[in-house]
């Protein structure tokens, strides 16, 4: 089944994986506390969880392969979204569900799960979550001579967003969160080249600095970017920033900022179930993002994987996915 995503009905989930990364979020003194509580919560459910706490770039993806491997009832995550898309990229294509509770930084996959916002709150709901088969978003990119691919749930980004998540400094993001994304953007627009590459979307060929690949309905978590999406649709939604010039991307923000950035002439907003991006330039690099984490390096392809990942959901999750979206 691919498009929207459709509810089945639940088998008993007792063995459980729970994926933590220590460092996700502003709280991280307080998270094995946390951790110890969710546990808690979860076993007056009826689900006993098995907490592997990450110890670097890449854990959490080989720990939900594992999980994978011995046949676990069900895989929690407890990070950011980072952390959720290497899970992912170690579950995708499993029949496991994943269930997601908030502690990172944008919460991006929690917000569109309209998951609440303490974990403890969200993991005792999630005995009563419901399984759904949802479509992902894949990269497709050569490196070192090898084709790789990476599955993400949320958002891609190409060039100037990238730019900003690869110069981050990770102690700022994890004292400020969401602030020192801000506080990197802007240093970014003084220091990018704004190297313009093509996007082919639907046939149309469009050049951009700043292409946006969304299957959330928000960038970072509350910014409207692209048309309004949902992670349960069959396609991307984006957003094409064109210009090359600096001050340029200072009106792009106060558009953006005032929801009138998709009336400007140089900014183009397109659906599609499929984007390559490529250099305009042989001597550009351009890296790409995906679910806020470096991936690589253009010429890059995204496409939509259906019936890729089973998710456990709230109930307004689903009536959201029913009610559809207009722009």
């Amino acid at each position: 089944m691919s498009g929207l995503a459709a509810p089945q009905k639940n088998p008993p989930l007792k063995n459980a994986i729970l994926i933590s990364n220590p460092l996700a979020g502003i709280s991280i003194a307080r998270r094995p506390h946390q951790i110890s509580r969710v546990c808690a919560v979860l076993q007056n459910g009826g689900i006993e969880a098995t907490v592997k706490f990450t110890s670097g770039v890449g854990h959490a993806q080989q720990l939900a392969r594992e999980a994978v491997n011995q046949s676990c009832d069900l895989i929690i995550v407890c990070g950011g979204d980072g952390t959720i898309n290497e899970v992912i990229n170690g579950m995708a294509d499993s029949h496991v569900p994943l269930a997601v509770l908030p502690c990172g930084t944008a919460n991006i996959v929690a917000r569109e799960l309209c998951l609440p916002r303490r974990m403890q709150d969200a993991a005792r709901q999630l005995a009563s979550w419901q399984r759904y088969r949802l479509p992902l978003g894949r990269a497709t990119w050569q490196e070192s001579g090898l084709t790789r691919q990476r599955y993400f749930i949320a958002v891609a980004g190409v060039g100037f967003d990238a730019s900003v998540v690869r110069r981050l400094d990770l102690n700022m993001k994890l004292r400020l969160g969401v602030v020192a994304y801000a506080w990197e953007a802007v240093r970014q627009v003084l220091r990018y080249d704004f190297p313009a590459f093509e996007c082919t979307v639907n046939g149309a060929k469009i050049s951009a600095t700043f292409a946006v690949i969304q299957r959330s309905s928000r960038y970072a978590g509350w910014l409207q970017l692209a048309r309004p999406h949902s992670i349960g649709k069959p396609d991307f939604s984006c957003c094409f920033f064109g210009s090359t010039s600096r001050s340029r991307y200072f009106r792009y923000a106060l558009g953006v900022l005032t929801h009138t950035h998709h009336r400007l002439q140089d900014v183009k907003l397109i659906c599609g179930p499929a984007v390559h991006c490529t250099n305009e330039r042989t001597e550009s690099t351009v890296y790409f993002e995906v679910d806020g984490e470096i991936a690589g390096q253009i010429p890059a392809s995204f496409e939509v994987v259906p019936d890729a990942l089973t998710l456990l959901a709230p109930r307004t999750f689903v009536d959201r996915q029913s009610g559809g979206h207009h722009f």
